[in-house]
């Protein structure tokens, strides 16, 4: 189904405010919504909103045999896609324009940057690994779903436990999580999306744009960083151009926001952990 347009009196009535430095939902130019995680029950079970935009995700885990070309390294598979449940834009069977960007993105973001030792869900060099398989859930576009999908992903995998295995000679003992204490996966940093939605170079730059925004910008830019400063993926869809200084800027910007949104992350992390009661017989 086509998205409906923004009518006339709309528009300008959203650059206007823009002109003035004003968003219409109220937030600051450059202030994101504040992201809100819900855990399962199970590890690796995580439903995070920005806002009305919310994201399922969830990670199971079995062992398979290796690719012949990498036998000491796991597997991690990104499956995703947007149901008419986010948004009557989108429909079944027929990935949209949008859906096979954040596709894209989430792969570059949570898979090829190396956030996860893949050699540490090696078992049994050549014969067992573990194959971990993220399946992400939108269930509600409200803007930005990008952002909202990289955080999913990327706490589903901070909180996810797999368990404990046990090699003797070549048997493979996989141990019940009452028996042992399932194991964190190893993890060498978290990256975190932050998505500017674009307009002339008169108007400014927005964080974590909404639906009117993301309908009504010439352009988006997203910056994948993590706590150490570290640029692990840029993306920049649009023609709107843009010099070097403002790049530097949305950059800059981007690593004291990352630091906030890491920090949110900590904290709903270490109080779920602390609600947990893991039992051991």
């Amino acid at each position: 189904m086509r998205p409906l347009s923004p009518s006339i009196p709309e528009k300008e009535f959203f650059f206007e405010a823009l002109g003035q430095g004003l968003r219409i939902d109220g937030r600051e130019i450059l202030e994101a919504r504040k992201p809100e995680f819900t855990f399962g029950p199970d590890f690796g079970y995580v439903e995070c909103s920005l806002g009305r935009t919310k994201v399922i995700a969830s990670i199971d885990a079995k062992m398979v045999r290796p690719a012949p070309e990498r036998q000491f390294e796991g597997m991690i598979s990104i499956q995703s896609e947007i149901s008419p449940m986010a948004s009557t834009e989108y429909e079944n069977g027929r990935p949209s324009e949008q859906e096979v960007e954040i596709a894209r993105m989430l792969d570059k973001v949570l898979r090829r940057s190396d956030a996860i030792d893949k050699e540490s869900l090696c078992i049994l060099a050549g014969q067992r690994v573990w194959h971990l398989r993220l399946t992400l859930h939108f269930l509600a576009d409200a803007g930005n779903m990008l952002d909202c999908a990289c955080l999913a992903g990327i706490v589903a995998l901070r909180h996810f436990r797999r368990p404990e295995v046990e090699v003797d000679g070549e048997q493979v003992i996989v141990h019940d999580p009452g028996e042992r204490a399932p194991l964190p996966l190893a993890i060498h940093h978290t990256p975190l999306c932050l998505t500017f939605a674009l307009f002339d170079n008169s108007l400014p730059s927005l964080l974590d744009p909404n639906h009117l925004e993301e309908t009504l910008c010439t352009g988006t830019m997203t910056l994948a960083l993590n706590v150490q400063r570290e640029l692990c993926v840029v993306q920049k869809a649009g023609g709107v151009p843009m010099e070097p200084n403002k790049i530097l800027n949305l950059l800059e910007i981007g690593v004291r926001k990352v630091k906030e949104l890491d920090k949110a992350v900590e904290d709903a992390l270490a109080v779920d952990f602390a609600s947990r009661v893991v039992e051991v017989r």
